[in-house]
């Protein structure tokens, strides 16, 4: 699993987002990106199964991952985020999927509070059955954020 983006990394159960902590969508990491445009990429070889401008979904093999750029920046609707997937189209690790700068994120949108954390959570398996002993405390964008089986 190559990391999407570049910025500090932390647990799942760190993120701001209780439906993400409690690992309800999956278990992974969250990555807490530096300002500035940042082209976030595919972190799996696999097909774009889904893609919004603040989240994207890559399957491949047994593995499926989600990519949510940001939370609650759905209410958003699109705005500061420049799509580069297609839904359905084959990607490699390291393709770009969405352009955008977590630094012109507003604090807040209609109540509620934005936050520039991007969790990365894999799909369809149990919370915590990921072995993340050894994840880096920063990555840059395309490095080895965690191996799944």
């Amino acid at each position: 699993m190559l990391a999407p983006c570049a910025g500090r990394v932390l647990p799942v159960t760190d993120c701001v987002d209780p439906v993400f902590a409690g690992q309800l969508v999956g278990p992974g990491v969250v990555i807490d990106p530096p300002d500035g445009e940042t082209t976030v990429t595919s972190p799996i070889e696999g097909t774009v199964v889904k893609v919004h401008p603040h989240a994207f979904v890559v399957a491949g093999g047994a593995t499926g991952v989600l990519v949510h750029l940001g939370i609650n920046t759905v209410r958003l609707e699109g705005r500061g985020f420049e799509v580069h997937a297609t839904q359905g189209a084959r990607v490699t690790a390291g393709d770009p999927m969405v352009t955008w700068d977590p630094a012109a994120l507003p604090d807040e949108v209609a109540g509620e509070a934005i936050s520039r954390q991007v969790p990365v959570v894999v799909l369809d398996v149990p919370a915590d059955s990921l072995d993340l002993s050894a994840l880096p405390e920063k990555v840059g964008g395309g490095d080895v954020l965690f191996t799944t089986e």
